[in-house]
């Protein structure tokens, strides 16, 4: 059910409809490291004989380490028989966790809108393609106790842009994805979050998303209103 908060003083009689929770992409939504994954995926590319092309970094942002690896072993024309996927992934698992602790920083107004939302006692889930091993890694940044749930790309039987990631969160979270109210930076994530039916802000970090169904599109996080969580696009 959507929430209603009521504020207090000057401006008693208003109300706000809120979302029953709130659930974030991580990687180029509340986290600015999709450019890490793209230096990792580069080297990959590198390492495996060419170089990574704009189309073939556009088609990988936001997939999972499966999707990512195969789109790379098909670019670099790879048979079957010579795709070794297990040493790949252990290479850049091992790769990308070097960049994140180099440096690991917020997207631009982050930061202030999960406190926003925190405050207004709204339940809040991280729904990422990423594994858990690196997501364990970015909660130290972004702070574990700020979601209720967490769901992670090794912890479902499909990844983004399946919409199973998001119907998992809210089923941790015991609400229906039709209340809810997504984030995501990227087209696989923004087919997943409007596929489970959750009306979904998009907040494009590096490749343009065109405009659909249960899409809202911002610039930035920055100066992010509870006003814009609710209740366009969710079930009244």
């Amino acid at each position: 059910m959507i929430g209603v908060v009521t504020f207090s003083g000057a401006n008693s009689s208003d109300s706000l409809r809120l979302p029953a929770a709130v659930l974030w992409d991580m990687d180029g939504t509340l986290l600015d490291s999709e450019r890490l994954w793209d230096i990792a995926v580069g080297e990959l590319c590198d390492r495996n004989g060419f170089t990574m092309s704009p189309e073939l970094r556009e088609a990988t942002l936001g997939n999972s380490m499966h999707d990512a690896l195969t789109k790379v072993f098909d670019a670099a024309g790879l048979a079957p028989a010579d795709r070794d996927h297990a040493g790949a992934e252990r290479w850049l698992l091992d790769r990308v966790a070097e960049l994140f602790a180099e440096d690991l920083p917020w997207r631009p107004g982050a930061q202030e809108a999960l406190a926003l939302i925190a405050d207004a006692g709204v339940p809040m889930a991280l729904v990422t393609n990423t594994v858990r091993e690196l997501t364990d890694f970015a909660l130290e940044t972004l702070g574990r106790d700020v979601f209720a749930a967490t769901v992670c790309g090794d912890e479902v039987s499909t990844a983004k842009p399946h919409p199973e990631p998001y119907l998992r969160a809210a089923a941790l979270l015991g609400v229906d994805p039709r209340d809810c109210r997504a984030v995501e930076d990227s087209p696989t994530g923004t087919i997943a979050a409007t596929g489970a039916g959750c009306a979904t802000l998009v907040v494009p970090s590096t490749v343009p998303i065109p405009p659909g169904p249960l899409r809202e599109f911002r610039e930035s996080l920055v100066g992010l209103t509870l006003g814009e969580l609710g209740p366009a696009g969710v079930r009244g």
